[in-house]
């Protein structure tokens, strides 16, 4: 069996599209295709129903896809535990993080990676941390540095490297801004603008404010903190960022007695056997 038409099955499972697996293996749809092709010929089963531009699984392919993904990660295993056999730090590291935790943490850790490890390959997916932890899981990312799930990720393990404080804060114009005291009952008053609902640090606040019988009546979403902290100086409401994106910044810090934080940190596959140049990352870590 083609370890590449198992590949094409899960990218398509996954994202319910020949096209966008294509796009995810780097290959053609022809290509994907016919490696699919190829695999119901020989398990001689109809893995999918393609109904107009979507691809669903049929009732065989539900049940055949956890198999699937198991082979495939017993394949990575046995290629890593080759690959440990040598002394010699070579090879591609796949690894995901979110955009924020590129720019504000991971320059260091990297410029130390590539200088103690020349002959090692980094290739990095910038995605929500949500994203990311799903794709370890999935076997499609080797590790991941993000924002850390806030229960029990099953599988997964984690690591945290960095606990992040949140701030409440505001335009230096906006009505909250000079306040003396503020509350959560004030701020949900007032729109916001803040990550999606599904993000774990979206999850953080929720929290926060069902302790108290609150909710968030008016928002405006993205899951990009850049973006958020743009939105936020031009006053389209207030927002829950890190404190470590305030410095230079003309953003106002509300004076709330609550205090959040998230944590920050490394997600790997309890399952998998981690590659040579994963153990390098991991040494140059914090």
């Amino acid at each position: 069996m083609e370890f590449g038409s198992l590949r094409a099955f899960l990218a398509v499972a996954d994202s319910g599209s020949f096209s966008a697996a294509a796009q995810q293996l780097y290959l053609t749809q022809p290509a994907v295709s016919k490696r699919l092709a190829a695999l119901e010929e020989e398990l001689d089963i109809k893995l999918f129903d393609r109904i107009g531009r979507r691809a669903r699984l049929t009732h065989a392919g539900e049940v055949l896809l956890p198999k699937a993904r198991e082979m495939l990660l017993q394949a990575q295993d046995m290629k890593h535990l080759a690959s440990n056999l040598q002394t010699e730090v070579s090879g591609l590291l796949l690894l995901g993080t979110s955009h924020h935790i590129g720019l504000h943490r991971l320059p260091p850790v990297l410029k130390r990676f590539r200088h103690r490890f020349p002959q090692a390959d980094l290739d990095i997916r910038f995605m929500d941390s949500e994203a990311a932890c799903r794709a370890v899981d999935r076997g499609e990312l080797e590790m991941a540095i993000v924002t850390l799930p806030n229960e029990n990720p099953g599988h997964l393990q984690t690591r945290e490297l960095w606990r992040d404080e949140l701030c409440f804060v505001t335009a230096p114009e906006h009505v909250l801004a000079n306040m003396p005291n503020v509350s959560l009952q004030m701020l949900a008053r007032y729109p916001a603008v803040l990550p999606g609902p599904s993000t774990y640090t979206r999850n953080i606040l929720e929290l926060a404010l069902a302790e108290q019988n609150l909710e968030i009546t008016s928002c405006m979403s993205t899951n990009y903190m850049e973006t958020l902290k743009m939105l936020t100086e031009i006053n389209l409401g207030w927002s829950l960022l890190p404190k470590t994106m305030l410095e230079q910044s003309n953003l106002k810090t509300l004076p709330l007695k609550l205090k959040l934080s998230r944590s920050l940190g490394l997600v790997t596959h309890a399952g998998r056997t981690p590659s040579n140049p994963a153990r390098a990352l991991v040494s140059c870590l914090p």
